[in-house]
């Protein structure tokens, strides 16, 4: 018997229908369980001997709920295998239910930076790592690293680290993948309620606007330039373009990691929006010393 059969038998999903749900680059994987009845539940699976570890989320989750935000309930647990069972907030995240209902955008963008500035002003909780300029500048290593190892890295990472200085400010809660395939729009409930989270184990303390420049340089869609503008109104510009870069630089390596180490290739098709997102932030002037060290591979 699997470790997931044991896990699922004698409770009420053990004879439940179970479709793989797409899931992201982590080693984790996601069934939608089905009912007689139609009721569901999400089947999370996360293996230990592949590094993965259900504590943190289950740890972000009740931090969250402490806000009143919606993440999923956890219904069983099984920590040692990496399995739980959580409620399933619902079949739309926001870039499928977009792909739909194009003019609902600036609405869902706007409960979405609400949401960040709640548990953003929130109290912080203990044991996250902290992003500060030194960890965000190697951890855009990847860069060079994947995608240019040809490129002059200690370079790079001298002039990304000077304008991380530059725009330093005191860290906040940032859930780091902070994006519309993350993000479950409920149009049946009100307020906040119709935003569920997803995908916050990996969450950290950061510059205070890393998950509004993860939702709006999203890899995975466009974000429409009125919408952009509309929820950066009152940002500091010269703070969005560097960790925008920083960011999205990380992001090439990853993707380059992905496609040529691991045999990826769905990842392919980001790379070019995430290189316009670093070609249009490079032109800063804030980042005018890395911009020539950068541009000549962002075709």
């Amino acid at each position: 018997m699997s470790d997931i059969n044991r896990f699922l038998t004698e409770t009420e999903w053990a004879d439940w229908a179970q479709t793989p749900i797409a899931g992201d680059a982590s080693r984790r994987s996601y069934r939608r369980m089905t009912g007689l009845s139609g009721q569901t539940a999400i089947l999370m699976i996360a293996p230990p001997e592949l590094g993965e570890d259900l504590r943190p989320f289950i740890k972000m989750a009740d931090h969250l709920r402490g806000f009143g935000l919606t993440t999923p309930e956890i219904l069983a647990s099984d920590i040692p295998n990496g399995l739980a069972v959580i409620s399933d907030l619902g079949p739309d995240h926001y870039a499928k239910w977009l792909s739909d209902h194009s003019a609902d955008e600036l609405t869902l963008y706007q409960l979405a930076k609400q949401t960040i500035d709640v548990y953003a002003a929130g109290p912080l909780p203990d044991g996250l790592h902290e992003m500060t300029p030194r960890v965000a500048t190697d951890l855009m290593g990847l860069y060079t690293q994947f995608y240019a190892p040809h490129a002059n890295a200690s370079a790079i990472s001298e002039r990304m680290h000077a304008a991380l200085v530059t725009v330093d400010a005191p860290l906040a809660l940032s859930l780091r993948d902070f994006h519309a395939e993350n993000l479950i729009w409920r149009p049946s409930q009100t307020g906040l309620d119709r935003v569920g989270l997803l995908d916050f184990q990996d969450a950290l303390l950061a510059h205070p606007v890393y998950d509004l420049v993860s939702l709006l340089r999203d890899a995975r869609r466009d974000v429409s330039p009125e919408t952009v503008e509309a929820l950066t109104q009152n940002i500091d510009p010269a703070a969005f373009a560097v960790i925008s870069v920083q960011r999205n630089l990380r992001i090439l390596g990853i993707f380059a990691r992905l496609i040529y180490q691991d045999g990826k290739e769905k990842y392919r098709a980001f790379v070019p929006r995430v290189q316009a997102y670093v070609k249009q932030d490079l032109s800063h002037p804030i980042l005018a010393d890395l911009a020539p060290l950068i541009l000549p591979d962002v075709p």
